[in-house]
């Protein structure tokens, strides 16, 4: 047979064929004094299996371990190991619909910063009525990073925090003077005596816990040097100066 005899009975392209010669896993075989290849019978029986057992999900490198006369693996072993890896796919698509599910039927996980989990999700709720701030704008979307990249932990109790200083009394009106006077410093020089006023107002409102251990204005972080850049000059500053007070009443 030539190749794509070969191919055409088997089911598969002439491409695979060759890709399976390439890997070793199907015999090249004599040729012709012409040149071309002269597949037998045994090469499509081969070639057929290649195609069952890829077909079941088996990489290259499981297929050729069965394939193999001195495998480390026979194929009892190699499909219950990938029944097992099946297995594990399959509850994580379980628990990725279930996470689908509770966005669709939560709203507030589809905002604009979303998919958001449930817990900040109902936090961006609580303050929706403050989407009118540019700073406050900001703030979710770095709430929204911060659940990406941060450990579980560490997201639940930030969540946490944030969720407790907005919803105890007086919390929502206090977010609001906060984030209007960072507004306030979008045009504003660091200098303007208005950013102390600021820094104090933050250093005095952020719950306790929430500015981990070590940070501090001089850090030599790259987050928060990312963090700054993003700011007017008078906003960094202020927040420079509110985590400069932090550390002074740590002390």
């Amino acid at each position: 047979m030539r190749i794509g005899e070969l191919a055409a009975a088997v089911g598969v392209t002439t491409r695979a064929v060759r890709h399976y010669h390439q890997t070793g896993l199907l015999p090249e075989p004599e040729r012709l004094g012409n040149g071309y290849r002269d597949y037998t019978l045994r090469h499509a029986v081969v070639l057929a299996r290649i195609r069952r057992l890829t077909e079941l999900g088996l990489g290259l490198a499981e297929v050729r371990d069965v394939l193999a006369d001195e495998a480390g693996k026979d194929l009892a072993e190699v499909l219950t190991e990938l029944d097992e890896d099946l297995a594990r796919q399959e509850a994580a698509i379980r628990e990725r619909r279930a996470r689908l599910r509770d966005l669709l039927e939560d709203e507030g996980g589809l905002s604009a910063e979303g998919p958001v989990s449930p817990r900040l999700a109902a936090l961006f709720r609580d303050t929706a009525h403050l989407s009118d701030s540019p700073m406050a704008v900001k703030d979710r979307e770095m709430l929204a990073l911060l659940e990406t990249a941060a450990p579980p932990e560490d997201r639940e109790r930030l969540i946490g925090l944030l969720g407790g200083a907005v919803s105890a009394p007086g919390g929502a009106e206090r977010a609001r003077a906060l984030y209007g006077m960072l507004d306030a410093l979008a045009d504003a020089e660091p200098d303007d005596p208005r950013v102390e006023e600021a820094a104090r107002a933050l250093a005095s409102s952020v719950p306790d816990g929430l500015v981990p251990e070590g940070t501090g204005a001089g850090a030599d972080d790259g987050f928060l040097r990312a963090l700054y850049a993003d700011f007017a000059p008078a906003q960094a500053e202020a927040f420079r100066r509110m985590l400069r007070l932090v550390t002074e009443e740590r002390s």
